[in-house]
């Protein structure tokens, strides 16, 4: 399933690399702070267990890598993966000290690593500027092994009319934080297209089957600003 707004030339590369160096920042001011609750509960929802290895793609400056390190002491492998050279070089510098953790530019549509390699797959905040839903979600299933498990992290839609008219004219005012924090509100113009423009929870459930995932559910937070998707590959 191609996608008509991020398969125009070099927009999401040219997004990202005018974020990269405020990234976190404008998470932080953009979500109040609410995206580490919900990246947090994505590990939550994982359990991970010691001596398991996590591919995470799309991976920014390293957030789930970080938190998947804690959640099982250390004893783990964190491939992190993005089309951004400039979004993980800040993310090697913010993890340097965190020594099991690999670092590989590519895009989600086509990962540079071997059949059945991870026990966890992750794309949080990604899967939505890929430019192919489908060969990001078969990728997902190739380098998985069998009995690893899928999760997406993403924005989706809200199932209450009052908050997605409430969230909806919040979202005006995006572009407006990007121009002031990072010069540029362009990059959050696109953020607020994209979010509008993906699919929504039970299609993105469909295009999971599709792709050979089994048990397939997904989660609404906040009212499904956010949905969290996992499944598992038998």
């Amino acid at each position: 399933m191609q996608q008509k707004l991020q398969n125009t030339k070099n927009l999401v590369s040219e997004v990202f690399n005018k974020v990269y160096d405020k990234y976190d920042l404008m998470n932080n001011l953009i979500s109040l702070g609410i995206h580490k609750s919900w990246k947090k509960q994505l590990i939550y929802s994982m359990n991970p267990r010691q001596n398991k290895n996590l591919i995470d793609v799309a991976c920014g400056t390293g957030d789930i890598a970080k938190l998947f390190i804690k959640a099982t002491d250390g004893k783990s492998k964190i491939q992190c993966v993005d089309p951004s050279k400039k979004m993980i070089l800040i993310g090697k510098n913010k993890l340097k000290d965190y020594k099991n953790i690999s670092w590989k530019i590519s895009a989600a549509e086509k990962l540079p690593f071997q059949n059945s390699k991870f026990d966890y797959y992750t794309i949080s905040f990604g899967l939505r500027n890929t430019k192919n839903l489908n060969k990001s979600l078969a990728e997902a299933y190739r380098v998985l092994k069998k009995g690893g498990r899928f999760f997406c992290l993403e924005f989706s839609k809200i199932n209450n009319n009052y908050l997605d008219f409430v969230y909806q004219n919040y979202s005006k005012l995006i572009p407006l934080f990007g121009e002031y924090v990072v010069g540029d509100k362009k990059p959050y113009e696109y953020l607020v297209k994209s979010i509008r423009e993906f699919i929504d929870q039970d299609e993105l459930i469909d295009l999971m089957k599709q792709n050979k995932f089994s048990k397939c559910q997904y989660i609404n937070l906040n009212g499904g600003i956010v949905a969290l998707h996992s499944a598992w590959k038998l």
